[in-house]
């Protein structure tokens, strides 16, 4: 009955609450941690888990918690995840013995985000194998406020639940207790039990007081403290001979706190299958949690989990009947879930650089009126953001270029909570009209990125995707209010087209931004900062035209990446990409590709939000940007499109590489169906000596001499954000709309939908990971893992073949 409560509760919360209320507030947003959760409050409770094992003595050095590929984990995934319910993980550590299941249940109710549930549980990977793992939960409080003990101290442990109070000016007064599970097992005999038989089977503590901004190093000081005590207790153990206590037995917390502690731990030891809970109750709640909250929630979220998902990411009719349906299902709902518990709450301060220059951008002045500003890298004032994280292990941080992907696929679970992710975006763009493409809040982010990645320069920029979720959003809004849209029938570019159901999305959780008057209201709030960061653009990464005698219909529109070095256009996104030489005349076609899609979601703002004169004025930029990837970019000899370059006699020429590159007018939809270049560019895709691969599309021509070399990042890699954007291409306009390449447009994007996800999901049977790229000549994923970030795109390649089920409804309908 008290489940039942809860659940109305929590029920009628979500129904009367606008998109930024406190169901948002708490959530795994530590993502850089195995388990982790704290609330989008700058400084404030912070918690953790860690863990070792105790069948010998080096193993609590490869402590788990900060998630590190070093780890070698067999797989680590959120399986099911709601932003709003919360969700369960599994964790593999085979060096361990050890299947780990965090399980997170949020239950609303009260004035500060409701309360939460957590319970961690494990079982022996290979039950024939001794499984003895030694948990260690952590809890400390940032910034005003404290946090105390109740429960009584005891020097040999404690048995039984372990309660703590605290309060702070954003959470109040609250609660965490730790409860025991029923039938754990420690433990016991060897050397030297009768000596420790005392603190056997006892939960161990400790409390400290850590210096603000430091509880995120929590590891460190507990190990310490623990290691400090371990080294006094073995001392009289040295003989061999003598036995040596087990490892459990030692390695303890001291069950000491100390006066003014904001950190405190809880460490349990186990042998075999074990289970502990911990409950956060928020004094405004008035209601007391208990496992069986736990039991019922979560088995509740989970059904209600599947089903949804269901719903929202149908399996598609050519995988419905294989024999893989039920792994290609969970598979899908692990990297949807992954992504969404993969975003992080981060705050702190950035080091930028006004001044930083190459001498090849030097000559363009002081455009981000910086001209007085000294030179050398700074600190800004702190700044907030709720950001999906590409790789929890690799990249535990906000990049600009990676989060309109994401959001595209939150948007189609979550449009609210994707809304929060976009808003925390747009405040970021600072008075100039200037996003920084890393975003390293604070010396915790701070501490996972190499040294010459740091420093983020106001005059360098990054593909602006964010445009892609604004119009994703837009065309969620348009199917919610109106039936099928333009993109839900196939009709325009709309990367997300494939992502609306033929439903009314308002009744759907996580949807009340889709209302009308909502959307509005949302979009003119964003809409002069997202303009001020569409001037930035035009105006920092000009290109010039008229200064190398360039024939162009229009004499503005012409973009080159600012920022880039001899080998390297980090800006672009694809880094190491084949470019030509630096020089302050050389054109990227990525770069005013993008702007065009840029000025198109610019206009489509303006229309919702009623800018007339504004749409029109957006809409005469993209095509002058359109004419001008004509005239400036198209090389007919070579059959593609191309960079531009200035030789050492200042004459202009094409710089051609074919790969992903090549493709950006067609990949963005900018090419109407009868383009005469669509039969070349089709043709460069689908030859297997430059493009094709049985495992999605190179990033680089196979028969390029570069294919394969120097780092080979950008050298012939799959990469499933730029499969997508070529699916959605395809699906969505060329294989639709007439054209004399319709037909093969769809025979095209049937057999690389396949072959991508198909890759993709092998890869995960195999590996227990998705990847951040993939071989193209063995399909293997490789780089960092897991790359839940746009690679968990995937879902959505897969959804795409509905759209066209859903235009035949819409017609008979």
């Amino acid at each position: 009955m008290q489940l039942l409560w809860l659940l109305l509760l929590s029920i009628a919360s979500a129904a009367y609450s606008s998109p930024a209320d406190d169901n948002y507030l708490w959530g795994a947003y530590r993502p850089n941690l195995y388990f982790g959760i704290r609330p989008r409050i700058p400084q404030s409770l912070l918690t953790g888990l860690m863990w070792f094992g105790t069948q010998d003595y080096a193993s609590i050095s490869q402590t788990r918690h900060a998630c590190d590929q070093g780890d070698q984990l067999q797989s680590y995934t959120w399986t099911k995840y709601d932003p709003k319910e919360g969700g369960v993980q599994v964790i593999k550590d085979a060096r361990n013995n050890v299947q780990l299941t965090t399980e997170f249940l949020k239950v609303a109710g009260g004035d500060h985000g409701g309360s939460w549930a957590a319970r961690i549980r494990g079982e022996p990977l290979d039950p024939s194998l001794p499984s003895r793992i030694s948990t260690i939960f952590y809890l400390g409080l940032e910034g005003l406020g404290g946090i105390d003990m109740e429960t009584d101290e005891d020097e040999n442990g404690l048995e039984g639940d372990i309660k703590f109070t605290g309060s702070s000016p954003e959470l109040d007064d609250f609660s965490i207790r730790i409860v025991e599970g029923s039938s754990n097992n420690v433990v016991t005999g060897g050397p030297h039990y009768e000596v420790f038989k005392d603190r056997v089977g006892k939960t161990h503590f400790m409390g400290q007081p850590v210096p603000a901004g430091n509880i995120w190093q929590a590891k460190e000081f507990i190990l310490q403290t623990l290691m400090k005590r371990a080294q006094e207790i073995i001392a009289p153990y040295r003989d061999p001979a003598a036995g040596i206590p087990d490892p459990s037995y030692v390695l303890q917390l001291p069950d000491e706190i100390y006066s003014g502690s904001n950190l405190y731990a809880v460490q349990k030891s186990f042998d075999g299958e074990f289970q502990f809970d911990v409950f956060y109750e928020s004094a405004s709640s008035k209601h007391t949690l208990s496992s069986s909250v736990l039991d019922e929630g979560i088995a509740a979220l989970t059904n209600s989990f599947g089903q949804r998902f269901q719903e929202v990411f149908p399996t598609p009719s050519d995988y419905a009947s294989s024999s893989n349906k039920d792994a290609l299902e969970a598979f899908s709902q692990a990297i949807t879930s992954n992504l969404i518990g993969g975003v992080g709450y981060f705050y702190g301060n950035s080091i930028i650089n006004e001044k930083f220059s190459y001498e090849w951008d030097e000559e363009d002045g002081d455009e981000d009126g910086s001209a007085n500003e000294a030179k050398g890298p700074r600190l800004t004032d702190p700044t907030k953001l709720l950001t999906a994280t590409p790789s929890r292990s690799f990249f535990p941080r906000g990049f600009y270029w990676d989060e309109g992907f994401h959001l595209l696929h939150i948007g189609a679970w979550d449009n609210d909570f994707s809304l929060e992710i976009l808003k925390d975006w747009i405040d970021l763009i600072d008075e100039n009209g200037w996003v920084a493409r890393e975003q390293i809040l604070g010396e915790e982010a701070r501490s996972k990125v190499p040294a010459e990645f740091l420093t983020q320069v106001p005059n360098y920029a990054n593909p602006p995707t964010l445009t892609v979720a604004v119009t994703a959003y837009i065309n969620r809004v348009k199917s919610a209010s109106l039936g099928p849209s333009d993109a839900d029938l196939g009709m325009n570019f709309g990367m997300d087209s494939s992502q609306t159901p033929f439903t009314q999305l308002k009744t759907e959780p996580g949807s009340r931004s889709l209302d009308p008057e909502v959307a509005t209201a949302f979009l003119k709030g964003i809409y002069k900062p997202l303009k001020r960061h569409y001037d930035w653009f035009r105006r920092t990464q000009r290109g010039q035209i008229k200064q190398y005698a360039r024939k162009a219909r229009s004499r503005t529109e012409a973009y080159r990446w600012r920022g880039r070095s001899d080998k390297h256009v980090l800006t672009s996104g694809m880094d190491d990409y084949p470019r030509g030489r630096p020089h302050a005349g050389e054109l990227h076609l990525d770069l005013i590709s993008w702007m065009a899609l840029f000025s198109r979601t610019m206009k489509e703002i303006s229309e919702f939000v009623g800018e007339v004169d504004d749409a029109i004025s957006y809409g005469e930029i993209e095509k002058a940007i359109l004419d001008n990837i004509e005239d400036l970019h198209w090389n007919e000899e070579q059959q593609m499109y191309c960079d531009a370059n200035v030789d050492d006699d200042d004459e202009s020429y094409h710089v051609c590489h074919k790969g992903y590159l090549s493709l950006f007018p067609f990949m963005l939809s900018l090419l109407p169906p009868d383009s005469p270049h669509l039969g070349a560019i089709l043709d460069m895709v689908r030859d297997p000596e430059h493009l094709w691969s049985n495992y999605g599309l190179r990033s680089l021509s196979a028969s390029h001499p570069e294919y394969g070399t120097g780092e080979n990042y950008w050298k012939g890699p799959i990469w499933v954000q730029m499969n997508y954007l070529v699916l959605g291409a395809l699906h969505n306009k060329y294989a639709v709309e007439e054209g004399p390449y319709k037909l093969r447009a769809q025979e095209i994007y049937h057999e690389l939908r396949k072959n991508i996800v198909d890759n993709v999901f092998k890869e995960y049977e195999r590996t227990g990971y998705v990847w951040e790229q993939y071989d193209p000549n063995d399909g293997h994923g490789q780089r960092s893992h897991p790359f839940t970030g746009w690679t968990s795109l995937v879902t959505l390649s897969e959804f795409l073949s509905l759209v066209s089920e859903m235009y035949l409804i819409y017609l008979l309908w």
